[in-house]
């Protein structure tokens, strides 16, 4: 059975660095695209950023030149380097895998327990 599984998450101070990590593992074919959804308190699970297999990444605006996705492809991980990071950063990270499991023909969504965040002032 295939699952996402993250670690890395802390207490950091506002203005510090922190890295993410989410490892698929599972009877896996391939992956189309992995990345990390915020689910900040009180408020539901929004899009921080996400690479596509070919390359091709996204980023909300406003981690825009603080956040980085990173793959290692043959370990089936995504990285999240977050720099400079705020009191809004603060939430649940939680890990997603857009893949094709071995056996299947088309992709299923997939995602991680997540792990906590809290950007101190």
């Amino acid at each position: 059975q295939v699952r996402l599984v993250e670690s890395g998450g802390g207490v950091v101070q506002a203005g510090g660095s922190l890295r993410l990590s989410c490892t698929a593992s599972g009877r896996i074919f391939s992956i189309g695209a992995m990345g990390w959804y915020l689910q900040a308190p009180g408020k539901k699970r929004e899009l921080v950023t996400n690479i596509t297999s070919s390359g091709i990444s996204n980023y909300a605006d406003s981690v825009k030149g603080r956040f980085t996705i990173s793959t290692d492809n043959a370990r089936n991980t995504a990285t999240l380097q977050m720099n400079s990071l705020k009191p809004e950063d603060t939430g649940v990270y939680y890990c997603y895998a857009l893949l094709v499991r071995r056996g299947a023909l088309t992709p299923d969504d997939y995602w991680g327990q997540g792990t906590p965040v809290t950007v101190s002032s």
